[in-house]
């Protein structure tokens, strides 16, 4: 029994099956955080499979060639500064105001007939640099706002703002998942920021604007009477940022680092100019050049002290600290499945059952996303499982970075309760749990397809 477990294909695959399995178990019975839950199962699968305990878990004096060590550091030593400097930038630019100048600019320039499009746009754009559960907390009152002066559903208002962060959240750096995939399947982010817009581009037109107007005409939901609307009774920023300024900050990252992924490409290997643009398109140095300029353009230049800037960067790195733990452990799971062969033996079954890789990831991924609420979870386990049968099929970089697309899409498949995402829209939105089911997680499944449609439609041609 424990040869053919260790040494058959089929043995490989129960085990991978049955580790999945309890995992599932640990996080959604038993409620055990995601990261201690990744890290027992990592453990308990390698131990099942056979892999000595010094390659495991190494020894007192060669620790850093263990799977626990490698599987962690290999993943946090690419992702940890991309995901605390973007974290900053976010908070800077939400903290100065930036986003009411956005969402302001937008409402103005879109006009009343199509504020709902213009809250999605704000989403989209003020998505990019923060989390999503924070994009809610800060335009949620803009939201607000424009539904009241328009006189409509509340609804047809806040699913294309919904939609907008929601794709950003799950296709674009420095977001933790698209961040952590890319890391784990060895794709540049240059290419993950151009496939991410164009998946989630199309992904948003047909569910932040098409479902969105349809499903915001047919449930009816009335402002809250006790929202204040700061913005309805004059209560004005005294000093807003520019939305030039604000949208170039946001942009900068973004340049960067497609500055650096196509200069190596373009220009002529081994010059000044390519270093350059190989040094300033590093994903942390882009995103240290942005924060440095947001510290001191939307800071410094208003009123912020060091002290202030100090403060607000530690209180929005607390929340990172979690996704941080979670990605690495997802990596060291990833790890134990690559050295156990059972990486191996899921890219021989889906060969010969004919499975495309591409939409293996994705199946993969909504199970996750559905089994146990978060889409980080389900993105850094499901690249960490796919990860052994990429490496055999000698995928070009926009290959790999549209099945990072198509696993990102997996991870936002039909957002139910388990989801802490589907409770803050409800709570904030005045949704009851059947209009929130109808609304928010049907446009999580209409973002989900698209976005895969997309991914498998440029596959298909590249």
């Amino acid at each position: 029994m424990i040869h053919w477990l260790q040494h058959t294909t089929g043995g490989l695959l129960t085990l991978a099956a049955v580790s999945i399995a309890v995992l599932l178990v640990l996080i959604i019975k038993l409620k055990l955080e995601p990261f201690i839950a990744l890290i027992v199962v990592g453990l308990l699968t390698a131990l099942a499979a056979g892999l000595p305990v010094g390659t495991i878990v190494g020894s007192a004096q060669k620790a850093s060639d263990s799977l626990l060590e490698k599987g962690f550091g290999g993943i946090l030593g690419h992702i940890t500064a991309i995901i605390g400097l973007g974290t900053i930038l976010g908070s800077i630019l939400e903290r100065s105001g930036g986003a009411k100048v956005l969402t302001g600019a937008l409402l103005r320039s879109f006009g009343e007939k199509r504020a709902p499009l213009a809250m999605g746009v704000a989403g989209f754009v003020f998505g990019i640099p923060v989390f999503f559960d924070i994009g809610i907390f800060v335009l949620a009152p803009l939201v607000y706002v424009a539904a009241k002066q328009g006189g409509k559903s509340l609804v047809l208002y806040a699913m294309p703002l919904l939609a907008g962060l929601s794709i950003t959240h799950a296709f674009l750096p420095p977001h933790p998942g698209p961040v952590a995939a890319a890391g784990l399947l060895h794709v540049e982010l240059g290419w993950i920021i151009l496939m991410g817009l164009a998946c989630g581009i199309p992904a948003f037109l047909v569910g932040g604007v098409l479902y969105s107007t349809w499903i915001g005409k047919r449930i009816v939901v009335d402002v809250p009477e006790d929202m204040v609307f700061a913005e309805e009774e004059g209560e004005k920023e005294e000093n807003p940022p520019s939305l030039g300024l604000v949208a170039a900050i946001i942009a900068v990252p973004l340049v960067l680092i497609l500055a650096g992924t196509f200069g190596s490409i373009w220009l002529p290997k081994g010059s000044a100019l390519a270093g350059v643009a190989a040094f300033i398109g590093t994903p942390a140095v882009a995103l240290t050049v942005a924060v440095l300029l947001a510290s001191w353009l939307l800071g410094l230049r208003r009123g912020f002290t060091g002290r202030d800037l100090n403060e607000l960067a530690a209180k929005s790195l607390r929340p990172v600290a979690m996704i941080l733990l979670v990605v690495g452990a997802g990596a060291f799971f990833g790890a134990v499945l690559s050295a156990t062969g059972i990486g191996k033996a899921v890219a021989d079954s889906l060969h010969d059952a004919g499975l495309p890789v591409l939409l293996a990831a994705y199946v993969i991924s909504c199970g996750m996303r559905i089994a146990q609420g978060s889409a980080t979870v389900a993105i850094v386990t499901t690249s960490g499982i796919i990860a052994p049968t990429v490496a055999q099929l000698g995928y070009s970089q926009i290959q790999l970075a549209l099945l990072v697309m198509a696993i990102s899409a997996g991870s936002i498949i039909a957002s139910h309760v388990n989801d802490g995402g589907f409770w803050i829209v409800s709570r904030y939105f005045n949704l009851t749990v059947p209009q929130t089911l109808k609304s928010w997680t049907a446009l999580e499944t209409v973002l989900s397809l698209s976005g895969f449609g997309a991914s498998a439609l440029l596959m298909a041609v590249v």
